[in-house]
């Protein structure tokens, strides 16, 4: 992988994170630019914005301007904001998500050439992980390292930390897993029989269970966005070797009724999760209300409350969906996956939570390729006196 060619700066005293450093250089006369559009622009621009920071420019691949604009300004290609500020006169903003190979390969590419930095915003609500909120969480921060079972799960967690700061690519990149050999091997997915899959999208991740875990009997699979149930009903009327129980709900920690984003796509989610903060001029979302329900409930009601596993991947509702199986975790500790990375305070909140809640669990953490830090795993897998 190839690294910064440029000097960077953190972490100081002085400087405690990415946003006082951008705010010192725009004063000091670099030009700031972001690389890309769309949502995630939208909520690195709002912070900017709040914090005083002036964008210069936005610019696309060199390949995929098409002279549209984003927030007023021509959208540029890389080329173009090379000669207008040379490669020492800007700093350049990542503002959208990939683990495509090619696409990486492009933006360490760009790196080495110039001063990139990939600001993390949160995915759903509106706490933003800066230098005032980490020292404010520190000690959580500490305690939830302190659960974590191996050298492995504590280069990850320290090296999320510090890209959550500093927006270093190459620290994030410095720590990628295969998270199919973490079901393996941490979890022991050939011994599951009952699970359950909360975010179970349009089967995708029930599908990879199957392949990795021959012996699963039955999945409980939530899923509520509706044009996402069907395709998951689809695949699950196609699997022959295990029954996939479907539940057209969103996972939560009790049954209701509850407002939902009806927008059909992979990150659909509860409308109180969006973040009203960071969305600078985001379109009004498209909602309708939807059936929420208890894993415990649910379970308990088809008879498959001895769960051997469990994933909780329900943007930006980990915590409610765990709240809802509590008595699934407590008596029955099964496997967990969770995914750790939607809000700034899941990376210790939930562990934390977790290890109160089940005593036994031991914790790995992994994290899939890609920028910026998502795809962060939170395994739980209990120990039992012999």
């Amino acid at each position: 992988m190839q690294k910064h060619k440029k000097k960077l700066f953190f972490p100081t005293h002085d400087l405690p994170d990415l946003w006082h450093y951008l705010k010192h250089a725009a004063d000091s006369g670099k030009k700031i630019v972001m690389y890309g559009m769309g949502n995630g622009a939208d909520k690195i621009l709002a912070v900017c914005e709040k914090k005083g920071i002036d964008i210069s420019d936005f610019f696309a691949s060199d390949g995929f301007v098409r002279g549209h604009s984003f927030h007023g300004k021509v959208v540029l290609s890389y080329s173009d904001v090379k000669a207008k500020y040379g490669t020492d006169g800007m700093i350049i903003l990542l503002s959208f998500a990939t683990s495509r190979p090619e696409v990486l390969q492009n933006i360490e590419r760009i790196a080495a050439e110039c001063e990139l930095y990939a600001p993390d915003v949160p995915v759903f609500g509106d706490t933003l992980f800066d230098g005032d909120f980490y020292r404010k969480k520190l000690k959580k921060i500490e305690d939830a390292r302190s659960l974590l079972n191996d050298n492995i799960s504590k280069k990850v967690f320290d090296s999320i930390i510090d890209f959550k700061l500093t927006g270093r690519i190459d620290i994030l990149r410095d720590a990628e897993n295969d998270t199919d050999q973490a079901l393996l091997q941490i979890l022991g997915c050939e011994g599951f029989a009952r699970a359950a899959d909360l975010g179970a999208y349009n089967g995708d991740s029930v599908k990879k269970l199957l392949s990795l875990a021959p012996n699963v009997t039955d999945v409980i699979a939530f899923e509520p966005d509706s044009r996402n149930f069907r395709k998951l009903c689809e695949y699950a009327k196609s699997v022959e070797k295990a029954h996939i129980h479907t539940v057209n709900a969103g996972a939560w920690s009790e049954a209701g009724m509850l407002e939902f984003d009806d927008s059909g796509n992979r990150n659909a989610n509860l409308a109180q999760n969006t973040s009203s903060i960071l969305q600078n001029g985001a379109k009004k979302m498209k909602t309708r209300e939807t059936v929420v329900d208890t894993l415990d409930r649910v379970a308990t009601e088809l008879g498959l409350f001895d769960l051997d596993y469990v994933k909780y991947d329900v943007e930006g509702s980990e915590k409610e969906a765990i709240l809802g199986s509590a008595s699934i975790i407590q008596r029955r500790a099964p496997a967990l996956l969770v995914s750790l990375y939607h809000r700034s305070e899941d990376i210790f909140e939930l562990p934390l939570m977790l290890a109160k809640m089940q005593p036994r669990y031991k914790f790995y953490l992994r994290r899939a390729a890609g920028i910026p830090a998502w795809d962060i795993n939170l395994y739980a897998i209990a120990e039992f006196d012999n």
